[in-house]
């Protein structure tokens, strides 16, 4: 029967180092499991037969792996995390559990990373060390929570929380997008048909004025000049988003430029109350998931600053991380930040006081959840008015330019 040798945790997180008899890699997890240890490494001695065969395996799985490009959704992630802590649910090993996952799933860039995953597994590595070379699928928040439920020997709860945090993050962005989509669609079929009587439309009008040789009054010319324009140079239009695009990115470039591009975006009436809101909501519930799992607090806050995707936020958890380091409170920097509401650094003071800091922060995420969804509608209801009186205007605009000489014309004949 072969021997495996294996470093692992006990309960109370002290390192074991021991050596069992099993017929396979997932019994030799079993029996260790059933001891109590949680298993950080695993290696089979003296069988280089088995050796062999294993490159040989390991060989063959990378000859399954497929071309691709980009990073894997957040969707599909976020089913991988909750199958995956099902299957941990149930008592599956996570090698077995890993492999499954890795079989049913569709060929891309998650399915690669499994593949590389599940060899490094086999190999000795810990999961966490496994996910860590693959960046474009699982971040930092992924690895140094499954790295928590290693050491704490819970991987299946942190599974639990990673699933549901993802699952939250997924539903709020849904709700956004959904919401956008309304408005998208209306502009787009507007532009199409101010574009159709721009370049089809007003161009025959033209003609019936040229030939009666009318005098055409200002409006009507300047309506007649813009389609002429719009007809030989409709190709300036998209340049003017990709110029203005290409500035910002070049502003962004520096440091401050980044601060100054990211303070602007947040002083836009309701979009930047709606992009506050979004932040704060996707900080607390990170920042809470972490503190829940044991992540360490700096490293914690470290993790979050890197999820606010906004300079003037960073700032502001940069001055919280240099706090606690100092041995303050997280409370005070952010209150000083004048970035969110009382209520939330009262809500923070409140849970380091209690100790309760991450049910806290699941509070304030949950409220400004609710507090984005609301913003989101109330956009919309202010957008459609908007758009009506603009496309109205602009229609009005044309009808009544192309109608005045046309009614000058019929003038002119009745006499």
């Amino acid at each position: 029967m072969p021997t495996f040798k294996f470093e692992a945790l006990d309960t109370t997180g002290e390192e074991v180092k021991d050596q069992i008899d099993a017929l396979n890699e997932e019994e030799a997890q079993q029996k260790i499991k059933q001891m109590g240890y949680f298993v950080t490494k695993l290696v089979q001695l003296g069988d280089k037969g088995a050796k062999g065969k294993g490159k040989g395996k390991k060989r063959a799985r990378k000859r399954g792996k497929t071309f691709t490009i980009g990073s894997v959704s957040g969707k599909k992630l976020c089913t991988f995390t909750r199958q995956f802590s099902t299957l941990q649910d149930a008592g599956l090993p996570v090698l077995r559990s890993l492999k499954i996952l890795e079989n049913q799933m569709r060929p891309g860039v998650l399915k690669n990373a499994l593949i590389d995953v599940v060899d490094d597994v086999e190999s000795g590595s810990t999961l966490s060390e496994a996910m860590a070379k693959h960046p474009k699928c699982f971040d930092r928040l992924y690895v140094n929570m499954v790295k928590a439920g290693e050491a704490g020997g819970a991987l299946e709860v942190i599974l639990q929380r990673l699933a549901d945090f993802k699952e939250k993050s997924q539903s709020l962005k849904r709700k956004i997008i959904g919401a956008m989509v309304y408005p998208a669609v209306v502009i787009l079929v507007a532009v199409g048909i101010l574009t159709f009587i721009m370049v089809a439309i007003i161009p025959k009008f033209k003609k019936i004025f040229d030939e009666f040789g009318m005098k055409l009054p200002d409006m009507t010319q300047m309506l007649i000049d813009t389609s002429m324009w719009f007809a030989d140079y409709w190709w300036v239009l998209p340049l003017f988003p990709l110029g203005f695009w290409l500035f910002i990115k070049l502003i962004c470039l520096s440091r401050a430029g980044r601060y100054a591009v990211d303070w602007v975006k947040l002083h836009i009436p309701i979009v930047g109350k709606i992009l506050e809101k979004t932040i704060v909501a996707r900080t607390m519930r990170t920042l809470g998931t972490l503190v829940s799992s044991g992540v360490p607090i700096l490293e914690a806050l470290s993790i979050t600053k890197e999820t606010s995707n906004n300079a003037v936020f960073e700032a502001c958890y940069t001055r919280v991380y240099e706090s606690i380091r100092e041995g303050e409170t997280i409370a005070e920097p952010m209150r000083e930040s004048r970035l969110v509401d009382d209520m939330v650094t009262n809500m923070i003071e409140v849970g380091e006081e209690t100790g309760d800091l991450d049910t806290m922060l699941y509070k304030i995420a949950d409220f400004y959840d609710e507090e984005v969804d609301t913003l989101v509608k109330s956009l919309i209801s202010l957008l459609e008015p908007i758009m009506i009186v603009v496309l109205g205007g602009i229609i009005g605009f044309i009808v009544i330019a192309l109608f005045l000489p046309l009614i000058k014309l019929l003038e002119g004949l009745s006499k």
